[in-house]
């Protein structure tokens, strides 16, 4: 015994338009560098009382590859991940492993002191604590009981 389904036009026109809304989604709005031979880092940005901190994923990088800069609210990441030489003969199967040069600005959500700036590095992570400024740090007011 077969099932019959009601054929519904208006349903199959918001699958077609669902489908062209995800294409041009992803043709226009994602970033040029995903798409292409470099991969952004991914990030953690969060910040506590005194810090805003930017935790960056760089597996297989060294310290000496990466490049930090801060200009006003803007932290910038530079590096290169470095393709291996291949051997004559050698046969790829799969290569979804990404190479070359890639650079990463995010804008931090208040003003810091880019010049008391720390950056660790361990393990492929890259943490850099930037203290927050003081016009921008929390104040308490005691109150005084009468």
């Amino acid at each position: 015994m077969s099932n019959l389904t009601r054929w519904e036009p208006v349903r199959e026109m918001m699958t077609l338009r669902e489908a062209m809304d995800r294409l041009f989604d992803d043709a226009f709005t994602r970033p040029l560098s995903l798409s292409g031979d470099s991969a952004l880092p991914l990030i953690d940005l969060y910040e506590t009382n005194d810090e805003v901190i930017v935790k960056a994923a760089l597996p297989g990088l060294k310290a000496d590859d990466v490049q930090i800069s801060v200009r006003g609210e803007t932290l910038t990441l530079r590096g290169e991940y470095k393709q291996e030489n291949s051997k004559n003969g050698t046969t790829y199967h799969i290569r979804e492993q990404r190479y070359g040069t890639f650079e990463r600005t995010i804008t931090l959500p208040i003003d810091v002191q880019s010049d008391k700036a720390k950056a660790d590095f361990d393990n492929g992570i890259l943490t850099v604590t930037l203290p927050k400024a003081e016009a921008v740090k929390p104040k308490t007011i005691s109150i005084n009981v009468k």
